[in-house]
């Protein structure tokens, strides 16, 4: 018989749950962990990974496409679904595999199946009753769909079907311009269709800075979408090979016949079937409500990750992750989870990355800003790649000098933002940031040109 005693049961074997996992074995804890599907979630099987290897093909396949402009002679120039497709799902079913080798490595034992609740530190999973002082739920969320938008797979795609396309419609609607949405608009956009955005709010990515909001609007047009904020997809009616949607905007309503639609309208927790029911963990709109320790109202039970809300992203998962199991171990200097210092990055064309406060978020807190910009323009490195496009702005509080947002739009921005996430974690002021030596030359630079900017030093621009 299988042991089903444990220190610690994970129900989620995504970036937050198998993260926490691995922690706690190395923590001395006796830990199992449920996995109803895919080891690594859907972050490394139908998330953040695959879609970064259909996006790492469509920046090649865009750099074939201005290869003259680099002194290059390609001829024949085209490219193969089936196997970009082929290559993302290997990339995923690698990482799987890994995650596995990690969770044997540190004598996790992983049960293959749904669990649910079944009493104070309880947990079933099919006709196995786990028993564990401490519970961790970390579930994950799913695509959210609406009501007369249902997605069927064929015509209207979730960004699942959209990860593993039979080919690249010659006319594509995206609902939703957040980061899931742009990001399959951006690929599907490089390799020839033609990309409608329709997105509710008043601009597209709006959770970023209006400002780099509205140069991402622009970068969008100029690379061939068709953007249209402030407008609601109101029905859509398929045909045998073709979807027409209803749009409303302005107060008019219009029509677009396309081939495909993908829904990118945001996420709900899988909180369903966990047992829930007679526990005193509470449910916000599907997410599951913790204190600062990731703590519910039911005693030993814990929730983080997406199931626990915002920001929707793993790497603030695997964070909780570590956050809630050392609290449980008595680790000193464990500290709760400050999402001001969680950088966001939007892998499109051009890249966004940010962290911290925007511009008008901060005025809107009483701050007294100095705010510092620099553009790709003024940086060696950037014309040298051919991608002189782009701003990096900085927020500074007036008053004490300390960095309250970076916000950035341009090429490889989403690996820069993590100088900004460190300066953040260290509480860092501008006079650190300028007495900080950047290698020249690299787009880094840019970085500090920008800090320099915002108290008016900047020497390259």
């Amino acid at each position: 018989m299988a042991d089903t005693t444990f220190d610690l049961i994970v129900i989620g074997g995504g970036p937050g749950g198998y993260v926490a996992a691995i922690r706690a074995a190395q923590l001395k804890m006796k830990v199992a962990l449920v996995e109803r599907e895919h080891l690594g979630g859907i972050c490394l099987n139908w998330g953040c990974i695959p879609t970064k290897a259909l996006l790492r093909s469509a920046e090649i396949y865009e750099g074939i496409k201005h290869a003259e402009n680099y002194g290059l002679n390609v001829k024949g120039q085209g490219f193969d679904l089936t196997r970009i497709v082929k290559r993302s799902r290997q990339i995923a079913g690698q990482l799987n595999s890994g995650v596995g080798h990690l969770l044997k490595k540190n004598k996790v034992t992983v049960f293959d199946g749904a669990a649910k609740l079944a009493g104070p530190g309880k947990v079933q999973v099919d006709k196995t009753t786990l028993s564990g002082k401490h519970i961790i739920l970390a579930t994950g969320a799913r695509a959210r769909t609406l009501p007369g938008l249902e997605p069927d797979g064929k015509l209207i795609w979730t960004y699942k079907h959209a990860l593993v396309p039979d080919t690249v419609p010659k006319r594509l609607l995206v609902v939703g311009s957040g980061a899931i949405g742009i990001e399959f608009a951006s690929f599907f956009n490089s390799m020839g269709s033609d990309v409608t955005v329709v997105e509710v709010m008043d601009r597209v990515l709006p959770v970023e800075d209006a400002e780099i909001s509205a140069l991402a609007h622009k970068a969008f047009e100029k690379e061939g979408m068709k953007i249209m904020t402030s407008a609601t997809v109101k029905a859509l009616k398929k045909g045998k090979d073709t979807v027409t949607a209803t749009i409303e905007a302005g107060g008019k309503s219009s029509d677009l016949t396309v081939d495909r639609v993908i829904l990118a309208v945001g996420i709900v927790g899988n909180v369903e079937d966990l047992g829930l029911e007679g526990t005193k963990v509470k449910v916000d709109r599907t997410h599951i409500e913790t204190d600062q320790w990731c703590q519910t109202g039911e005693p030993g039970v814990y929730a983080i990750g997406d199931i626990a809300g915002p920001p929707w992203l793993a790497h603030k998962a695997s964070h909780e992750g570590f956050i809630c199991v050392e609290k449980i171990a008595g680790v000193k200097d464990v500290h709760p989870l400050d999402t001001s210092r969680i950088p966001g990055c939007t892998y499109c064309r051009p890249q966004v990355a940010s962290i911290g406060l925007s511009e008008q978020a901060a005025k809107d807190q009483g701050y007294k800003v100095k705010v510092g910009r620099f553009p790709f323009m003024g940086n060696g490195k950037a014309i040298a790649l051919g991608e002189p496009e782009g701003l990096v702005k900085t927020v500074f509080d007036e008053k004490t000098g300390e960095l309250l947002g970076a916000h950035m739009i341009g090429a490889e921005v989403t690996e820069l933002i993590q100088g900004y996430s460190v300066a953040k974690t260290l509480e860092t002021t501008e006079a650190e940031l300028m007495h900080t030596v950047f290698p020249h030359p690299t787009l880094s630079e840019m970085m500090h040109e920008s800090v320099l900017d915002a108290f008016g030093r900047a020497i390259h621009f």
